[in-house]
């Protein structure tokens, strides 16, 4: 700004990060994904300066859509598995392409939406690094599950072919393991955000209900 031709004040604009996204990329450098990458279609400088602001490891600057989705083809050729997170119309090819692609929901495109195959149903993007941990837990608990059910099996079998097991005893063992079965499932209510899912799940279901 200027006054009588001189300099008054100067005015600066600048893209500013979410307060989420330094915490949620530390969490998910913590849970192992080494490479977080920036696909934008912001100029390099401004790309850049958020990058160092919440430690993206890669930027890929001035992207147009295509440029978006070859970049995310590179990397799957590379024998990565790549997340693709996005909420806008220029990201649903990338969204299409990826392995697993995650759309802000509560701000996001409806194409965007539509393409992804999680919608976070808030802005938040500790949610990602949060739906990365139940996700893991889940696998991790169905693998368990599924241990104990084929050894059960097994265990009856032979059981039941040497005799040793009869029709009453061969029901309480399988009841049995079927009541470890959702006792360990029930274990998935510990893991950190879990909780506060299902919570926002209930509320939802109450507001589509009223």
């Amino acid at each position: 700004m200027a006054h009588d031709g001189r300099v008054a004040g100067l005015l600066g604009l600048a893209d500013m990060p979410r307060p989420s996204a330094r915490p949620m990329i530390d969490r998910l450098h913590a849970l192992g994904v080494n490479r977080v990458v920036m696909l934008t279609g912001d100029q390099r400088p401004a790309a850049e300066a958020i990058a160092a602001a919440v430690g993206v490891d890669e930027v890929h600057a001035a992207m147009m859509p295509d440029h978006k989705l070859e970049q995310i083809r590179v990397m799957r050729a590379e024998g990565l598995r790549v997340a693709m997170v996005g909420d806008g119309i220029n990201d649903a090819p990338a969204l299409a392409a990826a392995d697993i692609s995650i759309a802000m929901g509560a701000s996001g495109s409806d194409i965007a939406i539509e393409t992804a195959d999680i919608a976070l149903m808030t802005d938040d993007l500790g949610k990602i690094a949060e739906a990365m941990e139940i996700s893991r837990a889940t696998l991790a608990n169905m693998r368990q599950n599924l241990v104990i059910a084929v050894l059960t099996v097994l265990g009856l079998l032979v059981g039941v072919y040497t005799g040793s097991i009869h029709m009453a005893g061969g029901m309480l063992v399988h009841q049995l393991s079927v009541l470890i079965v959702i006792l360990n499932g029930m274990r998935l209510l510990r893991v950190p955000g879990a909780e506060r899912q299902r919570t926002a799940i209930e509320q939802a279901a109450e507001r589509v209900a009223a």
